[in-house]
């Protein structure tokens, strides 16, 4: 029995030296990644993340026109994919600037495939997990708002109507079924609706 391989993991790589641009993207791809892009300074490497939406940047430090951590931010910032750096320097500075900018993974040079892979590995992983953190809050800021309308919306339906908290929970519920509307939709309306009466 074969079990279909993972979908091919899409690669842009940015680094200014072309011959370790080069090398490393004939590394990646021999480990099995798609190399969908190349750039050669930070702010071609932010361009190319936009159009081209790779799952992952790998990308240098020190590069001309935007350097590497100043694109990993704008990258970030954009929520466009995960950053694995790549540098010659590991100072503190550095790697905290790095932190600080959103990277996900820090490879010192000079590297190995067996150096890269696995920190391309937990940032996509890392990646995957904030992302899936990042729609549950947002889920859950949605679900509040939905509360907070309806909690408004039976305070009014109950001092209106004179109606129980049930009544006023049950009358949202039924309206919304019967519309093919969200409770959250049918509360804004019942709030609108009655403070005008």
């Amino acid at each position: 029995m074969t079990q279909s391989a993972a979908p091919t993991k899409r690669v842009l790589v940015a680094e200014d030296e072309a011959i370790i641009r080069l090398d490393l993207s004939e590394m990646l791809r021999e480990a099995g990644y798609d190399v969908v892009g190349q750039a050669g300074d930070g702010e071609q490497a932010v361009e190319l993340t936009r159009s081209l939406r790779p799952d992952i940047v790998i990308m240098d430090v020190k590069m001309p026109v935007m350097d590497g951590l100043s694109a990993a931010e704008a990258i970030g910032a954009e929520r466009l994919a995960p950053v694995v750096m790549l540098t010659a320097f590991s100072q503190t500075e550095l790697v905290e600037r790095a932190r600080d900018a959103g990277v996900m993974a820090y490879v010192v040079k000079p590297f190995t495939a067996s150096d890269v892979t696995p920190a391309l590995d937990i940032a996509l992983s890392r990646w995957s997990e904030l992302k899936a953190l990042e729609e549950e809050v947002a889920d859950l800021g949605e679900r509040l708002e939905t509360r907070k309308a309806v909690d408004r919306a039976k305070g009014v339906l109950m001092a209106k109507l004179k109606i129980s908290e049930a009544d006023a929970f049950r009358w949202i519920q039924k309206t919304a079924m019967d519309r093919r509307m969200g409770m959250r939709e049918v509360a804004e309306a019942v709030v609108a609706g009655m403070e005008k009466a």
